[in-house]
């Protein structure tokens, strides 16, 4: 039988901290998270990644 986590009002019953859950939201909704934005995003082209997928399909078949 699996340990069951200490009544700790700061954590839901699977163990997640949830005063650290809302700090990492807050923290992301201000752009401020540990990576400073969404990763690679300003590098990715979205007719590349269409095309490459489209390559990988064939490949596939």
């Amino acid at each position: 039988m699996a340990k069951q986590p200490k009544n700790n009002p700061k954590q839901t019953p699977a163990g997640t901290n949830a005063e650290k859950v809302r700090q990492q939201n807050q923290q992301a909704a201000q752009g401020q998270n540990q990576y400073g934005a969404e990763f690679g995003a300003d590098q990715t082209d979205p007719q590349e990644v269409r095309q490459q997928n489209q390559k990988s399909n064939a490949k596939k078949r």
